[in-house]
Parts: C-alpha cells; sequence; structure tokens
C-alpha cells in the first residue's frame, strides 16, 4: 500500500490537512462558526460547476475563488445589512447550492464529479494539490500558532481584545480567509457534506479531556492527524469510503473520549473554552 503512488499522496495530504483542520476547529467550536465552515465548504460545488463549466481540467482554482468570494460577501453583508449572520449564511449556503446543481444540469457526463467532490476522493490528489496544500497549512499552523494569544482573547472577550490593541479586525479577516481556504482544500478529503466533521468532531472531543485551551489545541492537533490517517488506512484496507471513513473514525475517538473524561480530567474540573 505505501508504494503506490496515488496511496502516498492521499497519506501525505491527510498529514496535511487533518492536523490543521483539528488546529482551526478549537477556534471554530468556540467562536460558533461552524455554520460558516459548512457554508463554504457547500459554496465551494458552485466553484467546482463553474470550473468545469470553463472547460478547466483541475476545478480546484475555481473552488477557491468561489469560496473566498461567498465569506467576503458574508462580511460585507453583515456590515451593511441588518440580517443576523445565520439568516447570511442560510442565504448564501442555499444560493451557492442551487447554483451548482443547475450548472451540473446542464453539464453532460460530470455527474461522478459531483459525487467526488460531495463526499470525497482523497485518492484521486494530484502533486498541485499536495503542493497547495503544504503552502497553505503550513502557513495557517505558523499564522495561528503567531496569533494564538490574540485569538484567545478575541475569542474570550473581544471588547477587551479591543481596548488593549490587538487588530481585532484584521485577525478576525486573516481567521476567516485560512479557515476559508483550509474548508475548501479539505474538501478533497471527506467532501462537502462532511467537511465540517473534520473541524468540530476532532475539537470536541479534545475538549472532552483538556484541561485549558492550549491541552485542547495539542491533543485537537494530533487527534485531527489520528483520525485522517486512521480513516485513509482503513478504507484502504477495507475498501471503504474515505471520506466517511475519517469522520466514522474521529466519531469513535470522540466515543472514547467520553469514557476517559472522568478519569482524565480531575473531579469538578471545568472544561476547557
Amino acid at each position: 500500500m505505501f508504494t503506490e503512488a496515488y496511496m502516498l499522496r492521499a497519506l501525505m495530504a491527510s498529514v496535511l490537512l487533518g492536523p490543521v483542520c483539528g488546529l482551526l476547529g478549537v477556534f471554530v467550536t468556540a467562536r460558533r462558526l461552524a455554520f460558516f465552515s459548512d457554508t463554504v465548504a457547500h459554496s465551494a460545488l458552485a466553484g467546482v460547476a463553474i470550473g468545469l463549466w470553463l472547460g478547466a481540467s483541475d476545478p480546484t482554482p475555481a473552488m477557491l475563488a468561489v469560496s473566498i468570494g461567498v465569506a467576503s460577501l458574508l462580511l460585507w453583508l453583515r456590515q451593511r445589512t441588518e440580517l443576523l449572520t445565520d439568516t447570511i449564511l442560510a442565504l448564501l449556503l442555499s444560493t451557492s447550492v442551487a447554483l451548482g446543481v443547475v450548472i451540473f444540469s446542464q453539464l453532460k457526463g460530470y455527474r461522478g464529479e459531483m459525487e467526488r467532490y460531495l463526499f470525497g476522493d482523497i485518492l484521486s490528489v494530484s502533486p498541485m494539490d499536495l503542493l497547495t496544500a503544504s503552502i497553505i497549512s503550513v502557513g495557517v499552523t505558523v499564522l495561528i500558532l503567531v496569533w494564538f494569544n490574540a485569538l484567545t482573547l478575541i475569542t474570550t472577550h473581544e471588547d477587551l481584545a479591543h481596548v488593549t490593541g490587538i487588530p481585532v479586525r484584521w485577525i478576525n479577516l486573516g481567521f476567516t480567509l485560512a479557515l476559508t481556504l483550509v474548508v475548501t482544500l479539505a474538501i478533497r478529503l471527506v467532501g462537502i457534506i462532511l467537511v465540517t466533521s473534520l473541524l468540530v468532531v476532532p475539537a470536541a472531543t479534545a475538549r472532552n479531556i483538556a484541561c485549558n485551551l492550549r491541552q485542547q489545541t495539542v491533543i485537537a492537533w494530533l487527534l485531527g492527524l489520528g483520525s485522517a490517517l486512521g480513516g485513509v488506512v482503513a478504507s484502504y484496507s477495507f475498501n471503504l469510503p474515505c471520506g466517511p471513513t475519517i469522520v466514522l473514525v474521529c466519531a469513535a475517538l470522540f466515543v472514547a473520549s467520553l469514557a476517559l473524561q472522568k478519569v482524565v480530567r480531575p473531579s469538578g474540573h471545568t472544561p476547557a473554552r
């Protein structure tokens, strides 16, 4: 298995994207951005459809462009309208999915492409995908580590972060862009429908057994790595779909964390926030 080129690329993609999803997931769950990541992921379907419609052999650039555009539109609508964030997210999600499905309905012979992106197809990862994932994963990880204290304060008390001189607006913009890029790339791992799970479940699992935010961050990073690697290996070994298998490994680790919670965390200790 480890001598086959496509399998090596799949394993490398899981090593690159699984941990950074776990890392981002800590702040995604703390800031209640799971619905945002779901909206960005579903908007990628329109990007895939547009890329194929334009004749691109690889729709990833179009997918990234549309996802970033949707994230930017969300921020613009939040500033220019009085709509609640979840209302804007629901509007953008439904519109982008509808656009993607309509375009796909006009493309002949691309139904399999839609299913690949909906449910993931890590075994088709190309060398260019790996290069892009490497650059973005390393860049986002460094960014989160540099901004860790500022992000923590913004997450817990944004007004206090403003008072202390932290550039809250720019950090929020940077985090939103990082999240958008990682979610779009992680679609290769688990697909549009399941990508939010790779962000949320490792972070939720880590929270069950961590005593503070730093512990939760480290544990979520490791769980993201273990879930992605374990899912890829299990899917290959038992001939299972890769994306759903990765999510099931995440879920199994979450169930195990519930059993470990009382053992690992001291009695009466408050969960990590």
